[in-house]
């Protein structure tokens, strides 16, 4: 029985028959659902005479959403973006199935993404509220009084240091604008950039930018960990083999009374399959490794 259970007139036009109306599937071939690797994992791992003898079906849900959760990190092609334009608080939200950043860019005139940097030497700590004698004021429970925002993220909201156009020898952005001989001297390189900066208050789930950002349109690419939705909880094909080594492994590996042997077996099937996924998905093609390599033959000028 084949796996393609539709027409090509249902998989180009979809439910509603007109094409390409965000309805559609396409390229959905390429992925298994978590529901149908659970079932065939039952079915060639489970039963009398088979590795595993006995085992609920939720024990197989729990180990095979842990192993797309640790390949969303490493293995599979998880990545996600938004797009936004900065607001005049120069702050964005984190996406609500935010794991962690793979970076952060603003698009130019010409529709390319500029890299933007991250920066190392601020953040925003919890405003305490002082009074006139610098001593720390209580409210009516004895509790800390905070102020609304921080004086520290005031300034870096105000501060136009990562704005190469302002002539300010304060500035250690300026030094990219200048031509002079001797001027780039001891230049760090996280600042050797003229794209803006930003930096993340993982606390409060939020996102600032440097003053000069504030318009931009801006587009953040993020890892998730592929169980947000059911729709996400899919595994890439190439990826399908090791998933099955990783339940089986997970599952013996936590069951008393199994041979040493046997578990040191399939941890080894299990880097092994992993190490087979990665390098199918790495999706290295010859032609455009010629194409690069090419450039080689370049003159560097000095």
């Amino acid at each position: 029985m084949g796996l393609i259970n539709q027409t090509n007139e249902d998989y180009y036009l979809g439910p509603d028959g007109v094409w390409n109306s965000l309805d559609e599937n396409y390229g959905d071939y390429q992925f298994i659902s978590i529901k149908d690797v659970i079932n065939n994992f039952i079915i060639s791992y489970v039963g009398e005479g088979k590795l595993i003898s006995k085992i609920k079906r939720t024990d197989v849900a729990f180990h095979a959403q842990r192993g797309i959760q640790e390949f969303s990190f490493d293995i599979l092609p998880s990545t996600k973006s938004q797009e936004i334009e900065v607001p005049p608080a120069l702050y964005m939200i984190l996406p609500q199935d935010y794991v962690n950043y793979v970076k952060f860019t603003w698009t130019d005139a010409g529709g390319i993404e500029r890299i933007i940097y991250p920066a190392i030497k601020t953040s925003d700590p919890l405003p305490i509220i002082q009074d006139n004698d610098y001593e720390y004021t209580f409210d009516q429970n004895g509790e800390i009084l905070y102020a609304s925002e921080s004086e520290t993220l005031k300034r870096f909201k105000a501060d136009d240091a990562a704005n190469p156009n302002i002539d300010n020898n304060d500035n250690a952005f300026d030094l990219i604008s200048r031509n002079g001989f001797g001027q780039r001297y001891g230049l760090n390189p996280e600042n050797a950039q003229a794209n803006g900066v930003f930096y993340i208050d993982q606390v409060r789930g939020l996102v600032h930018f440097s003053a000069d950002m504030v318009g931009r349109i801006i587009t953040i690419k993020y890892i998730s960990d592929g169980l947000g939705s059911d729709e996400e909880m899919t595994v890439h094909k190439f990826a399908e083999e090791a998933l099955y080594k990783y339940i089986a492994y997970a599952i013996l590996s936590t069951r008393i009374n199994t041979p040493e042997y046997i578990i040191n077996r399939f941890k080894r099937e299990k880097q092994a399959a992993r190490r087979n996924a990665k390098l199918r998905l790495s999706n290295i093609k010859i032609e455009e490794i010629t194409q690069v390599m090419r450039n080689k033959s370049k003159q560097i000028k000095h």
